[in-house]
């Protein structure tokens, strides 16, 4: 049997590190505007980029992957469906900051860095919007075409008074390659996993960590200290979380529901 050497090359670099989520993820620098070059993902249904939904602010965990988007038990969105059916304020709010939020990723080759390879850059619904609708402009059409497309102008800036950065893309007026042949085969050979970089928790490991945010913690419990499955569904805030529940709001609340999840992709 032949020695697959690209598999080996793979191996060793996970286990050296050099395909750590540090040098596979890429953001925009702040002040600077770099040409990118968006390499579609193959195994999306079409779609040249990625959708990922996750759960933030829940205790010291950064993003956590919702199951439900996978059709997987979801202790948090059970959740979120129960208070949902309280109908009042107070669960409106609650449910509110436990809606899972977009991000979508594309695979890039960043200009002057080709010798990076592919990684991996993360945006969000503004940034999105304005790709799409850049590909359906009949004057660039699909700009990951690795012969005829186009790359991307990304320019990151951050206003004086403001939390978070701005982040606008822009086509290059040109069609251009992606690369030689070598290097297109390379890099559509070697886009990163994306399901390699975040892990989905199992139900208990999120049941934990939701069982601990409604009690106050701010730490992650433990994956295997015994929990029932029953508890995260009935359990209620503390007191700290939420006032009384026993004022009914009617349709407003079902509209401000409604509005949430309009913005659900599953």
């Amino acid at each position: 049997m032949a020695i697959d050497f690209d598999a080996i090359r793979k191996k060793l670099n996970s286990l050296s590190g050099a395909n750590s989520k540090r040098r596979v993820m890429w953001r925009p620098p702040e002040g600077e505007t770099v040409n990118v070059r968006i390499i579609g993902f193959t195994d999306n249904d079409g779609n040249p980029f990625k959708e990922r939904w996750f759960y933030y602010n829940i205790g010291n965990n950064p993003g956590l992957l919702t199951p439900h988007q996978f059709g997987k038990p979801d202790p948090i969105q059970e959740l979120i469906q129960n208070l949902k059916s309280e109908g009042t304020k107070e669960s409106y709010e609650m449910a509110k900051k436990l809606y899972p939020k977009m991000r979508t990723y594309a695979a890039v080759v960043v200009r002057g860095e080709e010798s990076e390879g592919v990684r991996l850059w993360a945006f969000g619904k503004t940034v999105y919007q304005s790709l799409l609708n850049i590909m359906l402009d009949p004057d660039y059409g699909d700009i990951t075409d690795n012969h005829e497309g186009h790359d991307i102008k990304v320019t990151c800036t951050k206003q004086p008074g403001k939390m978070f950065a701005m982040t606008d893309v822009m086509p290059r007026p040109k069609a251009t390659s992606l690369g030689t042949k070598d290097q297109i085969s390379t890099w559509t050979g070697d886009i990163p996993n994306l399901d390699d970089i975040y892990s989905l928790k199992s139900y208990e490991q999120l049941e934990n960590i939701i069982n601990a945010w409604l009690n106050g913690d701010n730490e992650e419990a433990e994956a295997d200290s015994p929990k029932s499955r029953e508890q995260v569904k009935t359990q209620a805030p503390t007191s700290k979380t939420r006032g009384p529940t026993n004022k009914s709001y009617g349709t407003n609340i079902d509209d401000a529901f409604a509005d949430l999840d309009k913005d659900l992709g599953f």
